[in-house]
């Protein structure tokens, strides 16, 4: 029976109570509150923030088509859409962002991001870690236990002598190319600093509205009293010979038993305590059904979808930074079969499907943000792992382009209404201030008040720096 696009798929109750068994990118359960107790150094800046969000739009945006048009660049380059005035005198930005036009006083836009990797896992694992990937350019490899780990991961680690709750999450899905693509997980720091996965459902790509709570429910017919003979039975169990072996499913089990009590974190998960305005206001309304006599409604309907995951994504971020996660991780994947890897109707996918969900969802977090109280703490930083090509191809698309693309940084520490580096004529190359991954990452790290240059260490004990950039200075206030 095929699923009603109200339907969410959430790791299983029962699995969730058994060793890894939110699997990849699940939460490791394992040493979050054992790590608490060793201290680490690193944490040597003031931090200015308590939490980020990290938008991640794979297949990589077009930057022509929205943050650095080219309105005087041949046919073949600017393409078919306009500009339109923003906040900021003299800023403009693509037609199809109206919502984000208004808030770009908050935001700092990046114009001169950079870096050699085409094929999206590559890029993706760059961007995710700051590093380039093992294997070069490679559009194809898994990820190996020795990765680098992702940025929340490299901060719940350089802040295990701090409580904290959950340090981490990630929504809505384990990001999937051919492989999960790498750079979404803690890689080499082990699987205690893996994220909490909040999981959509990946066959409708849609979401409930009350169903992400379910991850904390007890699987059927285990009360409380029920799980905490288990627990007794599985104390017993560190006093045998494989107590060594069975460690890491105890504290895994603990922190399990901690979140299903946490109110905390229960109440994050509850969407449907926000009013039906500030629900309709991210986007995330009824989905809609097609008709067949109305030859539109299967577009409207479509993009009625995609309104609701991604204002799903963001009013679940905003919540949990309300709930005082300190990262959280959204990654922007497919959208009804469609993602920003428009190598073909780039600009009817643009225009149709990705833009307008995508531009209501971020300025309404924005000024949700702001009008909280939370903006000057948080900060939200929105991007691809590369840009598109300045000149359209032969099916009206772009493919990709590394040498040269945009991202959004806006909230705590950063000037708003900035822009940092510029591109040349044609949006192919920087050509003031370039800005790699690996700098964005030192520059998240910085606002958390984490030095850039601390070691962390693989499993073989190596050093290793938490950061090979460095902080972008001009985009702090």
């Amino acid at each position: 029976m095929q699923k009603r696009h109200s339907e969410i798929t959430l790791p299983t109750r029962r699995n969730f109570l058994q060793v890894g068994g939110l699997g990849m990118l699940g939460l490791s359960l394992a040493s979050l509150f054992e790590a608490q107790a060793t201290a680490a150094p690193g944490s040597s800046l003031e931090s200015r923030i308590k939490s980020c969000i990290l938008i991640f739009y794979y297949g990589g945006p077009s930057h022509l088509d929205t943050f650095d048009m080219k309105p005087d660049a041949p046919a073949e380059i600017r393409g078919e859409f306009k500009s339109i005035a923003t906040s900021v005198p003299g800023l403009r930005i693509g037609e199809h962002l109206p919502c984000t036009a208004r808030v770009m006083d908050k935001v700092a836009v990046v114009r001169s991001m950079q870096h050699q990797m085409r094929g999206h896992d590559s890029a993706s694992y760059q961007t995710l870690t700051g590093r380039v990937p093992p294997v070069g350019d490679n559009q194809n490899f898994r990820e190996l236990p020795d990765s680098f780990p992702c940025y929340g991961s490299c901060l719940s680690h350089v802040r295990r002598s701090q409580p904290s709750r959950i340090p981490h999450v990630a929504l809505p899905f384990v990001m999937n190319n051919n492989f999960a693509n790498p750079g979404q997980t803690a890689g080499f720091l082990g699987t205690e600093f893996e994220p909490l996965l909040i999981q959509g459902n990946p066959g409708t790509l849609t979401y409930h509205a009350g169903g992400a709570q379910r991850v904390l429910e007890l699987p059927d017919g285990v009360n409380t009293g029920r799980l905490e003979g288990r627990w007794a039975l599985l104390r017993s169990l560190d006093a045998t010979p494989r107590a060594n072996l069975v460690r890491s499913m105890r504290v895994y089990q603990e922190k399990a038993f901690d979140l299903i009590h946490s109110e905390t974190l229960r109440d994050a998960l509850k969407i449907q305590q926000e009013s039906a305005t500030t629900r309709e206001r991210y986007g995330y309304g009824p989905a809609g059904q097609p008709h067949d006599d109305d030859p539109h409604s299967q577009q409207r309907a479509e993009l009625a979808i995609a309104r609701n995951l991604r204002g799903w994504n963001l009013l679940l971020a905003r919540r949990l930074v309300e709930a005082e996660v300190p990262f959280v991780n959204v990654y922007d994947y497919k959208q009804q079969g469609k993602n920003w890897d428009s190598h073909a109707e780039n600009f009817r996918y643009l225009r149709q499907y990705l833009l307008p969900p995508a531009d209501q969802a971020y300025a309404s977090l924005i000024e949700d943000l702001d009008e909280r109280g939370l903006l000057e703490t948080t900060l939200v930083v929105a991007l691809g792992e590369f840009g598109r090509t300045p000149k359209i191809n032969d099916k009206a698309g772009r493919d990709h382009w590394p040498n040269c693309y945009t991202a959004l940084l806006a909230g705590g520490g950063v000037k708003g209404g900035y822009v940092h580096g510029a591109s040349d004529r044609i949006g192919a190359w920087p050509v003031t201030n370039p800005v790699r991954p690996a700098d964005i990452a030192a520059t998240i790290l910085t606002l958390f008040g984490v030095d850039p240059s601390s070691e962390i260490h693989d499993s073989l004990g190596r050093p290793f720096r938490i950061c090979e950039g460095k902080p972008v200075l001009d985009l702090l206030a």
